[in-house]
This record gives C-alpha cells, sequence and structure tokens, in this order.
C-alpha cells in the first residue's frame, strides 16, 4: 500500500469514529516525505469523549499522543501483541493470535454456479470458499462504553455449568477481527491497553517486534479452549447495498430432559455500503434442524434495537444464540429494511450450517488456564 493510499485509508476510518462520537483519534498534518508509509509514520492521539465539542473540537485541551500509525498489512498476517484500531468500530486493541477461517462470499462470482436445493427447500447457489484471516483480539477497556453500533462489546460466549443447559457466560472485550478492519499502530508504553486479561496473556518484552509476546498462560488458554474459540466458517452476502456477514460458532451439548441439545451462537454484521439512510425493521429466520423440523421465527429488529445505518455510522454488530435438539441444521432468512420515504425491502442472510464438532468434548465451565 503506498503511504497515499495507506493515509487515505486511515483517515476514512478516523472519519467514521469521530461521526458516531467515539473517542477522537487525530492523525497529525502529512509533512512531505514523513507521511504515514512514505518514509516516516503519522501520531495517533486521543482526546477524551468529555472534552469533545458538539462539533468534535477541543476545548481548551491538548491531545494525547498514545501511539504512532503503521502502514497496513497487504500480505501475511499481524502477529501476537500487534496493538491496532478497529477500522469499523474504532476500539483500540491487541492481537492475542490469528484464525484461518473458510470466507463464503456469495458477492463474489464462483466457478460453481449450478442452483442447489437445501433439506429445506431452500433455493441457493453454491459457494466456493477461499482462506481469510481473522484474529482473536482484546478490546481497551477505556473505549467500551463508545461502541454504540454494537449490542455487546463481546464475540464469546460459553455454556455454563451442567446444571443449567441454557445458562450461558461471556468473557467482556474479547472479539473476533478480520484482517482488513486493523489499523497497526506502535506504542512505548508497556500497557497500552486496559483489559483485565492483558497482563495474564501478555509480556512486555522490548527486544521483539511488536514488543508484548505471549505467556505460557495465553498458550494454554488458547489450547484449551481451541474447540469452543475457533472460528472456522465465514458467510457474507450483499442485497441493495447492505452486506450482511455471518460468523456461526459450536458451543457443545448439554443433556436436558432426557435428550441431547446442541448449542451456536452466531455473530452477524451489517453494513450500509450506500450513502443513503436506512433503518431494519424485522427479522425472518428459518431454521431447519437434521430431526427434520423447521422452525419459522419473526420479530421486531435484533437484540431488541433497530439500528440505523448510515454514512456515519454504516454497521451494526450483534450476537445471538440457537439450541437444537439435532447435532447439525441450517439457519437463513431476511432482514427487512426501511428508506427515509417509508418503503420496505428484504435483505438476505446468507444460508450457513450449524455443524457440531465431531471429537466432542466437554464445553469449558470456567475459565481455563
Amino acid at each position: 500500500m503506498s503511504g497515499c493510499a495507506a493515509r487515505r485509508y486511515v483517515a476514512a476510518a478516523l472519519s467514521r469514529c469521530r461521526a458516531r462520537g467515539l473517542p477522537l483519534w487525530e492523525p497529525p498534518p502529512a509533512r512531505g516525505p514523513r507521511a504515514l508509509g512514505a518514509g516516516g509514520a503519522a501520531a495517533i492521539q486521543l482526546l477524551p469523549r468529555r472534552h469533545l465539542s458538539s462539533r468534535n473540537r477541543p476545548e481548551g485541551k491538548v491531545l494525547e499522543t498514545v501511539g504512532v500509525f503503521e502502514a497496513p498489512k497487504q500480505h501475511g498476517k499481524y502477529e501476537t501483541g500487534q496493538l491496532f484500531l478497529h477500522s469499523v468500530f474504532g476500539y483500540r486493541g491487541i492481537v492475542l493470535f490469528p484464525w484461518q477461517a473458510r470466507l463464503y462470499d456469495r458477492d463474489v462470482a464462483s466457478p460453481v454456479t449450478e442452483k442447489s436445493e437445501n433439506a429445506a427447500g431452500h433455493g441457493s447457489k453454491e459457494v466456493k470458499g477461499k482462506t481469510h484471516t481473522y484474529y482473536q483480539v482484546l478490546i481497551d477497556a477505556r473505549d467500551c462504553p463508545h461502541i454504540s453500533q454494537r449490542s455487546q462489546t463481546e464475540a464469546v460466549t460459553f455454556l455454563a455449568n451442567h446444571d443449567d443447559s441454557r445458562a450461558l457466560y461471556a468473557i467482556p472485550g474479547l472479539d473476533y477481527v478480520s484482517h482488513e478492519d486493523i489499523l497497526p499502530y506502535s506504542s512505548t508504553d508497556q500497557v497500552p491497553i486496559q483489559h483485565e486479561l492483558f497482563e495474564r496473556f501478555l509480556l512486555y518484552d522490548q527486544t521483539k517486534v511488536p514488543p508484548f509476546v505471549a505467556r505460557d498462560t495465553l498458550c494454554a488458554w488458547q489450547e484449551k479452549n481451541h474447540p469452543w474459540l475457533e472460528l472456522s466458517d465465514v458467510h457474507r452476502e450483499t442485497t441493495e447495498n447492505i452486506r450482511v456477514t455471518v460468523i456461526p460458532f459450536y458451543m457443545g451439548m448439554r443433556e436436558a430432559q432426557n435428550s441431547h441439545v446442541y448449542w451456536w451462537r452466531y455473530c452477524i454484521r451489517l453494513e450500509n455500503l450506500d450513502s443513503e439512510v436506512v433503518q431494519l425493521r424485522e427479522r425472518h429466520w428459518r431454521i431447519f434442524s437434521l430431526s427434520g423440523t423447521l422452525e419459522t421465527v419473526r420479530g421486531r429488529g435484533v437484540v431488541g434495537r433497530e439500528p440505523v445505518l448510515s454514512k456515519e455510522q454504516p454497521a451494526f454488530q450483534y450476537s445471538s444464540h440457537v439450541s437444537l435438539q439435532a447435532s447439525s441444521g441450517h439457519m437463513w432468512g431476511t432482514f427487512r429494511f426501511e428508506r427515509p420515504d417509508g418503503s420496505h425491502f428484504d435483505v438476505r442472510i446468507p444460508p450457513f450450517s450449524l455443524e457440531s464438532n465431531k471429537d466432542e468434548k466437554t464445553p469449558p465451565s470456567g475459565l481455563h488456564w
């Protein structure tokens, strides 16, 4: 990525952060060859939200420099300990480790164009998956209150103890981030991210680049919880400039009333790729179970909200859960959006499989180190 292209990419992300009222991150003006990616680097500066005026300008306060932007990687992976700014949601974070997922993008032409029918009779074109890198990351707790375009700031939930088959617990501030959403930066701060797991998982080592390395506890935690953390499939489809991305996760099986109940969580991101303001009004799900049942779910909004997607706030993300009395199934459906003139249109949710792990293990009942 050229210096100009990298700077434009960063500037666009910062503009979205300011528009959403997130903490203000600001690179200084380019100064010839010392612009980002052109032999130099741009400093990241942060101003707490309480010091922002209605026009997002400091009121007698000096911006605090927290790091230096680096050019985003077009090839290869980011390493454990890489600091970053999320290009869509604006938070600071740090990479724990990567996941290699299969991205099934229905917007990309595939050599396989034949139509197929799944077991529930839902027509869909076959899509060839391609490898795509995601990262397990920690979110800086100072930024969590400002992430308004997400229903929660964690993307990882676990089944709780065996006494209650429906009980769940979450690890706050643990997220999955796509490679293209990473805006990398460096910092001289030995504890640049505030998160209760930061110092438990990472160790500062000034001889390394980046200068944060994995502790044995992080490696042990990743290995122990791998089946419940692993991100394997990502599904994406765009309808009328609204892109829907779905990531399903298998959570495990529990016994309830002499039957087996299989649980999954799924994370959904909605993105408005156009400048027209739209609002999510309804959801319509179809859930097919291998046991032969087909369930229809309709309702207002998602997770109690009806998010507005605009040029300033183009994305919304949420997570939910589903359980089946079978080891696998499928989900698909539509979201109904409303335009400013009152007209409606339906956006397809890409069909995705709910698959259980063949080497079934007992889901964790707490954090394992």
